[in-house]
């Protein structure tokens, strides 16, 4: 099928899907987040053995969109975080092995594509953030996969206090399997693509499969954590997040204390 916000090329074995929003850092709208599902169910019933996710222009992704988000209802706010836990579930399900490249910045639910990946392989480039503390939110959802893939403490650091980590700290973390110079990107991405190519198919499936056994329990967890984004939404303090970022300024939460 034809897409807007993604483009889908397929390499022999190999199926890319490449974010492709560059005028919004590929943030992730609810027509972004449908796409990117359909492309994912797509490769899931085909052939192919690796999926590289990438994304076009200055960031891999900025997270979810606050522009597609402002003035959004209770139940188009649930429809947007139900339609991304669908994708994360997506990622881990099907049976190719699903290899992030992440050439620049990764923020909030773009940290958590690249936490829910497989594999990651990242450009020095590369920064990663979970601050939705900053705008007013908590990455109540991201954290599911960020937590699950690095250490607890190192999880509620990024969490908490909203700033960013480099590649190479997300290395140490275990946040990314690499990182190389932006210009050898690439070529890593295919070195570790022709790793699971030599592999049995079958083997590599069940592999996955196997590890992710507890997906389920995955998803459970995910879906609370999206209902309790999507109620906390509809606060006041949620509200001056989103009205600030778009106003480019910090926001005043110290007006909300009691």
């Amino acid at each position: 099928m034809a897409y807007e916000h993604i483009t889908v090329e397929r390499e022999g074995p190999v199926t890319r899907v490449t974010m492709n929003r560059p005028q919004r850092r590929n943030a992730l709208s609810l027509a972004h987040l449908r796409e990117l599902l359909q492309a994912l169910r797509e490769v899931g019933e085909s052939d192919a053995r690796a999926v590289v996710l990438a994304g076009n222009g200055p960031a891999f992704s900025a997270g979810h969109d606050f522009a597609d988000m402002a003035g959004a209802d209770l139940v188009a706010m649930r429809e947007l975080l139900w339609t991304c836990t669908d994708l994360m579930d997506t990622m881990q399900r099907i049976p190719q092995v699903v290899v992030a490249r992440v050439h620049a910045v990764a923020t909030a639910a773009g940290c958590q594509l690249v936490a829910t990946a497989d594999l990651a392989v990242a450009a020095e480039s590369a920064r990663f953030a979970a601050p939705g503390g900053k705008g007013g939110w908590f990455c109540t959802t991201p954290m599911v996969a960020i937590g699950r893939t690095i250490s607890r403490k190192h999880a509620l650091e990024l969490a908490l206090t909203g700033d960013d980590i480099d590649a190479a700290t997300a290395l140490e973390w275990g946040l990314v399997n690499a990182v190389v110079p932006p210009e050898q990107l690439d070529e890593e991405v295919q070195k570790w693509c022709e790793e699971i190519l030599e592999k049995s198919p079958t083997a590599i499936s069940i592999a996955k499969r196997s590890f992710n056994a507890d997906s389920d329990n995955i998803a459970g967890i995910g879906a609370l954590g999206m209902q309790a984004l999507s109620l906390y939404y509809d606060t006041d303090e949620s509200k001056e997040g989103v009205k600030a970022f778009r106003e480019k300024r910090k926001p005043e939460f110290r007006k909300y204390y009691k």
